[in-house]
């Protein structure tokens, strides 16, 4: 179950974050752009090593990586193939589930990693792009809220006014 209470404090502590909105907002795109990659058990460390190496926030960037969750895989999966296909100019292939091993787990990489590859990359930009967008007039829109409650708060002490 989803503890509203939890979420906001998490997504708070993420808007108060003592840095430029542009570095948050790079590091939640970076990690969101991971999370679609078809890497898993990977993503933490590929977002870890990309938030050292693009000198962007690691918190942001850990957290966009909880973007693409294991409900959400499979579609993505699907779509990506289909994606992929459609832009390599292949007609699309159905991908079958049954009857998974080691065997038919490469046949299925070798016939559809590539259109997995491509579709799951776009996807991810895509979702990035927005991502970094969004987050960027949410931490600017907090901030300022903020700041101007911060203002009548204190414009309030020194008049002597309660707060309710």
């Amino acid at each position: 179950m989803i503890d509203k209470v939890k979420w906001k404090k998490r997504i708070r502590s993420i808007l108060t974050l003592d840095s430029h909105p542009g570095h948050i907002s790079a590091g939640f795109a970076v990690g969101v752009f991971i999370s679609f990659s078809p890497f898993f058990g990977l993503h933490t460390i590929l977002a870890i090593t990309a938030a050292f190496l693009l000198r962007i926030n690691k918190i942001t960037c850990l957290t966009g990586t909880w973007v693409n969750t294991p409900f959400t895989v499979v579609p993505v999966f699907l779509a990506s193939n289909r994606i992929g296909e459609a832009l390599l100019g292949r007609t699309p292939e159905k991908i079958v589930f049954q009857d998974l091993n080691l065997s038919t787990s490469l046949t299925l990489l070798k016939s559809h990693g590539t259109p997995i590859l491509i579709g799951t990359s776009l996807i991810g930009f895509l979702a990035a792009l927005v991502s970094y967008f969004v987050l960027y007039y949410l931490i600017v829109r907090f901030r300022r809220k903020d700041e101007t409650l911060n203002f009548l708060t204190e414009e309030m002490k020194e008049t002597g006014e309660d707060l309710e």
